[in-house]
This record gives C-alpha cells, sequence and structure tokens, in this order.
C-alpha cells in the first residue's frame, strides 16, 4: 500500500514529479532570454548592475514595447536555476546575472554559449524529441530521422542557417575548452605534424599553433564541402576526405567530440584509420565527453547524461557518450595499448591513445 497521501514521503514524491513533468519551461525559458540578448544587456560591458525586467526591456527595446511582468516571471523561474541573482527589494525584484548566466555574455571575439542554446532548440530538433521513446523500441532508425526524413549531418548541410548557427554553436564551446586544454595539457610538445580530425574551420589547430610553435604543420582533416569553405590559416593545410576510409599522416592526431556520436565499431573503425596513419609511439588526442561510472545527481553527471540523450535522439541511436573504461577498451581494440585520461575541462575529458 501506498504511503498516507499527507505524508512528507508522499508530499516530496508528487513535487518531485510535477518539477520533472513541468521541466520543458527551463530550456524554453533560457532560449527566450538568449533570443532577446537579455545577458548582454545586463551585462553592459562589464557593469551586470541588477536590473528590473522593465529596465532590461528599456535597453533591449529602446523604442518602447514589450511586457515586463512576463519577462520578470521568465527572470524568477530562470533564477531558481542559478541562471540570474535575483535582488528582492520589498516588492521590487531585480536581476543580475550568475556565473552561469555571464557564458551567455558575447565576448571580445563575438563568442557566447548563446547559440549552443539555440542550436539545441531549432524546430527540426525540436520535432524529434516527442519520439525519443522510438530509441528503445526501433535503435535503427534516429528519432530526428523519424521526425525529419534524413540524418541530422546531411539535413544541416541543406540549411545555410542550420549549418551556421552549429558552427558558431560550436566555436563558442570549443574556444573556451581549448584555452583550457592548452593551459593543462602538454600532451601536444614535441608534435611537429599534427592532423585535426573533423576540425572544421581549423579554430583548434589555429589555437594550437600559436601555443605550440613546435607544430610546424597542421592538417585541418574534413569533408570536402567543410574545408572547401574554410579561411586560410598560417601553417595550416586543408584536406578534404572520409575518416572511415583514411586520415592523413602525422605525429599525432587530434579530434574533439568526434566519437560521440558514432557507434563502437564506427569508433573503432576510425581509431583504427588514425592508428595506420600514425608512426610507432604516435599518439591518438581525442577530448570527449566521459560518463562517470556511477551516478549521482551532480551537475556535472546531469550535464554529461542529459548530453548522451541529446546524441542518441538527434545525432546516432546507438552513438553515445562513454565511460573511461568503454574508451580504454575501444582504444586496445584498435591496436593502441597504452592509454591515459586527462582531467582537465569538467565536461570534456582529454583521452590519449598512444602506440
Amino acid at each position: 500500500m501506498m504511503e498516507d497521501e499527507s505524508s512528507e514521503c508522499r508530499n516530496h514524491a508528487r513535487l518531485g514529479i510535477m518539477e520533472l513533468a513541468n521541466m520543458i519551461s527551463v530550456p524554453m525559458s533560457l532560449n527566450a532570454v538568449v533570443r532577446l540578448k537579455v545577458a548582454d544587456a545586463i551585462w553592459d560591458g562589464g557593469s551586470n548592475t541588477p536590473l528590473s525586467a522593465s529596465q532590461i526591456l528599456t535597453r533591449l527595446l529602446p523604442s518602447g514595447g514589450g511586457d515586463p511582468e512576463n519577462l520578470q516571471r521568465i527572470l524568477r523561474m530562470l533564477s531558481s536555476y542559478g541562471v540570474f541573482t535575483e535582488h528582492l527589494n520589498g516588492s521590487k525584484r531585480n536581476y543580475s546575472l550568475t556565473d552561469v548566466g555571464k557564458t551567455l555574455v558575447t565576448d571580445s571575439e563575438g563568442l557566447s554559449y548563446a547559440p549552443y542554446v539555440l542550436q539545441h532548440h531549432q524546430d527540426a530538433l525540436m520535432r524529434a524529441w516527442p519520439l525519443v521513446h522510438d530509441a528503445v523500441l526501433d535503435p535503427s532508425t534516429e528519432p530526428f530521422v523519424k521526425a525529419n526524413g534524413e540524418p541530422a549531418y546531411g539535413y544541416y548541410g541543406k540549411k545555410p542557417e542550420m549549418n551556421g548557427l552549429m558552427q558558431k554553436a560550436m566555436s563558442g564551446v570549443s574556444v573556451p575548452f581549448m584555452k583550457a586544454i592548452l593551459e593543462g595539457y602538454n600532451g601536444f610538445e614535441g608534435v611537429e605534424r599534427l592532423v585535426d580530425v573533423g576540425g572544421s574551420g581549423g579554430d583548434c589547430l589555429r589555437m594550437i599553433l600559436l601555443k605550440h610553435p613546435n607544430v610546424r604543420q597542421g592538417i585541418n582533416f574534413d569533408l570536402p564541402e567543410v574545408v572547401a569553405k574554410a579561411p586560410q590559416i598560417p601553417g595550416v593545410t586543408h584536406v578534404g576526405g572520409d575518416m572511415f576510409k583514411s586520415i592523413p599522416r602525422g605525429d599525432a592526431i587530434f579530434m574533439k567530440w568526434v566519437l560521440t556520436t558514432w557507434t563502437d565499431d564506427e569508433c573503432k573503425l576510425i581509431m583504427q584509420n588514425c592508428n595506420k596513419a600514425l608512426p610507432e609511439g604516435g599518439k591518438l588526442i581525442a577530448c570527449e565527453p566521459v560518463l562517470p561510472k556511477e551516478t549521482d545527481d551532480s551537475h556535472r553527471t546531469r550535464a554529461l547524461l542529459e548530453g548522451d540523450i541529446f546524441v542518441m535522439t538527434v545525432y546516432r541511436a546507438k552513438g553515445k557518450h562513454r565511460t573511461e573504461e568503454e574508451f580504454r577498451r575501444l582504444g586496445l581494440s584498435s591496436g593502441f595499448p597504452n592509454f591515459r585520461a586527462v582531467y582537465i575541462d569538467y565536461f570534456y575529458t582529454v583521452l590519449e591513445f598512444q602506440k
């Protein structure tokens, strides 16, 4: 029998399921404040002065308009999730940015996490989410494919606006991460020829070459249609190809957020091709989300597990975030006897596979 409905335990249980059922309010409200550019308005070049919803609207819409009450409702809810700090003075509520909120502020390079938020909530992706249960019933086809008729990468390729937003989202996430890697990881020392697999426009190689002049040659390797749009970068050669067929030779191979979106068999093929392209003692440096062995309710674990469901829904029903041990086994089966994991960033881990 169930406990008495008035007991503390049952009260907490009902509250818990109500919070989960209504949780769509969180990402959609985040999407709203990003579209409205609320973070930039509050930040105002670094002042981050607490503002009322009316004051924020005045900055967003100088000619007038907008509903301050509805904006305040959104700000208040997101304050409960640590995006804003609420400053209560009598009946007046003002809002400033927390450290989480500051990730949405456009920096001097024009980057922020805002495009990453928007990228997740485009119509094509939103159509896939009601079909997550289908990934359990039939893992041979992704929910995104069932909703949109073709795989995500092909779909993006036909939609310049979606592709552009994805590139901007990846830059906004990659640049801060690469700065952390370059400060805390020494694995690029002694490398003269570095291949970046899935390097897109070459942003990561540009940063690595600036920090490590010992890398005399950078090879930015991606699909031909991707590298065709890549800008010229001193010391970097753009090469088009297919990582499932072959990979250019190098002293070391770098990849970021590539293995996550493929199945174990596909990862093994990619890594075997990396192995063939490396000399004895050469290494593959892969930066990927790594799941903890045990599940808990920490922000890190939740972020990693949520990302895992995103991969399953949008990119590959059997692509996935993996544990350190799963990556170690993949490396061994691909011909890499030596493995180490370097934890620098909370979301991404540097995985070093050495021949």
